[in-house]
């Protein structure tokens, strides 16, 4: 299947493809700032450059676009029609990625929280967020700064 743009129209549509500030990133910032949790944006230096950064409790948040870095959700399962070799590539290449980037900061001594598109639709995603950063303070002041991953999804990853 061609596409369906011209390559002008192709290329302003991908330009309106935000990489920072995004709706997802927005609100999570907006939950931790609600409770009481300062952050840096950027992550610079950092393997993957993490979208939140928590110096102090060693802790990193990633906010992932379910398509984008292949959910295994709804959303992130659906396959693209039009140039589908490329996308399917592109995907596993963000998913091998993240996973190298997750066990980089793991190794470092980093909690790694990953937060997924489809879990932001969930009543209960603030309260889980918070837990899962306050709940590595309390592992880094008790010495344990083993590298732990959580990834905060809805209980039912269907959404």
């Amino acid at each position: 299947m061609t596409d369906v743009f011209t390559p002008e129209q192709r290329s302003a549509v991908m330009r309106r493809v935000r990489g920072r500030d995004t709706g997802p990133e927005l609100r999570v910032r907006r939950f931790l700032r609600e409770a009481g949790i300062g952050y840096r944006l950027g992550g610079c230096g950092l393997p993957g450059r993490p979208d939140l950064v928590m110096k102090g409790r060693r802790v990193v948040v990633f906010v992932h676009g379910c398509f984008w870095h292949g959910h295994d959700c709804r959303r992130g399962a659906r396959k693209p029609t039009t140039n589908a070799d490329y996308w399917s590539a592109k995907i596993e290449r963000n998913r091998a990625r993240d996973a190298r980037n997750d066990e980089a900061l793991s190794d470092r001594g980093w909690a790694v929280v990953t937060v997924w598109e489809c879990a932001l639709k969930s009543p209960w995603i603030g309260e889980r967020l918070v837990d899962a950063v306050q709940g590595r303070q309390a592992t880094a002041l008790c010495g344990a700064l083993s590298g732990s991953a959580s990834s905060i999804s809805p209980p039912d990853s269907t959404n």
